[in-house]
């Protein structure tokens, strides 16, 4: 549940400029997650999230680590969420853990494949749109490659 609640604050501070605890708190709560401030605080600090000034004086939260560790753990996100994977054609199908898909499409997309046109996730069962079936087959040797280190 850690790894996919990180995911999902990656996402949002990504999407949002969260400026409070507070914020982060009720954008994870409308998303599934049930959260506390000192669940917040600790993610933060686990994520190594800092604040920088926005346009209007206003702060968001941000990532401080490079992006390196980050693909990091969208890579441990995968390995925890992936269950098996086929293909139909140019669409790639992978099978999660339940609950796990959408952490696990939002780490696929992170990985700014240029053969990943987008995903959508269901609770266990994500569909991404690959260019060709060249690609599919080049994008699922990538995935066996992390899931099996």
């Amino acid at each position: 549940m850690k790894v996919s609640r990180h995911a999902k604050i990656v996402e949002l501070i990504m999407q949002y400029d969260i400026e409070t605890q507070e914020e982060l708190a009720e954008y994870l709560n409308n998303a599934g997650f049930k959260v506390t401030q000192a669940t917040i605080s600790r993610d933060i600090r686990d994520l190594k999230l800092t604040k920088m000034s926005v346009d209007g004086g206003k702060q968001k939260y941000v990532i401080l680590k490079p992006e390196e560790s980050m693909s990091e753990k969208y890579i441990r996100v995968l390995q925890d969420g992936y269950v098996s994977m086929d293909m139909a054609q140019n669409i790639l199908v992978i099978k999660t853990v339940s609950g796990m898909a959408m952490a696990v499409a939002a780490a696929v997309d992170a990985m700014k494949w240029n053969e990943v046109v987008g995903s959508i996730a269901g609770d266990d069962t994500i569909m991404c749109a690959i260019r060709s079936v060249e690609d599919t087959v080049a994008v699922m040797d990538k995935i066996r490659k992390i899931v099996t280190r």
